[in-house]
């Protein structure tokens, strides 16, 4: 009845999966095998590893709904506040490792956890006094993976959803399976697209059993690894919100991954 816990994820919130949460299939983390059942057991116990998923902050305007992919660009001025506001998120966490895409875009977003200069941490009462946390921390330096870049829009590459529809005659809303079929001209087909992205997310699995890593990329690679880690279809994830500078936790046992957390949005949803 998997279907009916996408209805749940539509909307951001500080707890944005249900009490009773669903098992999700097995993954086996030999990479040469395929998840193929769920389990339904009732006790388990605290997940070997996390992983957080996060995406980068909001882009420069000019580029906003358009089909990116891998247009360097920067982050706009309300990024780069999502960027300090999730790195105030990030330091309450013990984190062990962080991977990241090398274009600019997440760099610029992870950039404040990675410095230590996160926001100053403001009350949501007026009335209430300003504080600052504890020292925090430091961070573990980033590995960058080139295979976590954004996926390759091909033709559809810096053109608005407008501008898609009109020109190549598909509805951008179907973007996903248009990869997955491998119609975007000249861009990644599904194929390519998830496995460079499963060699990434297999190899951070494998060297970090047991720890909390947080992995910072894209939309669309943050989909492609719930796919892997979910067996689900890729289209099947446009049902879960992915939103700017949103975190994304998956827990993975030995016998189930679940998702613990969807699309939260500190710069929104965080109570401080």
């Amino acid at each position: 009845n998997w279907p009916n816990c996408f209805r749940w994820a539509g909307r951001a919130s500080a707890n944005c999966w249900p009490r009773r949460k669903q098992r999700w299939r097995q993954l086996d983390l030999d990479v040469d095998k395929v998840p193929s059942r769920i389990s339904r057991r009732k006790s388990e116990p605290s997940p070997s590893t996390r992983l957080l998923l996060i995406r980068h902050a909001e882009i420069e305007p000019r580029y906003q709904h358009a089909f990116g992919g891998r247009i360097d660009m920067n982050l706009s001025p309300r990024g780069r506040t999502q960027a300090r506001t999730l790195a105030d998120f990030l330091q309450e966490k013990t984190i062990s490792a962080v991977y990241a895409s090398p274009m600019k875009r997440v760099q610029q977003t992870l950039a404040p956890f990675l410095n230590g200069k996160a926001g100053v941490l403001t009350p949501r009462r007026a009335s209430a006094r300003p504080r600052r946390r504890h020292p925090s921390k430091t961070p573990p330096a980033q590995t960058i993976l080139p295979g976590l870049r954004e996926v390759d829009f091909g033709d559809w590459t810096g053109y608005n959803w407008r501008e898609v529809r009109e020109k190549f005659g598909v509805h951008p809303y179907d973007w996903l399976d248009e990869i997955e079929r491998g119609a975007v001209p000249n861009g990644e087909n599904g194929v390519q697209f998830r496995a460079r992205v499963e060699t990434c997310l297999f190899k951070i699995i494998r060297e970090h059993p047991g720890a909390t890593v947080a992995i910072f990329s894209h939309g669309g690679v943050i989909r492609m690894m719930l796919a892997i880690l979910l067996d689900l279809p890729l289209p099947k994830t446009n049902a879960f919100e992915i939103e700017y500078a949103s975190v994304t936790q998956v827990g993975l046992r030995p016998e189930l991954n679940e998702i613990e957390l969807l699309n939260f949005t500190p710069w929104r949803d965080w109570v401080r």
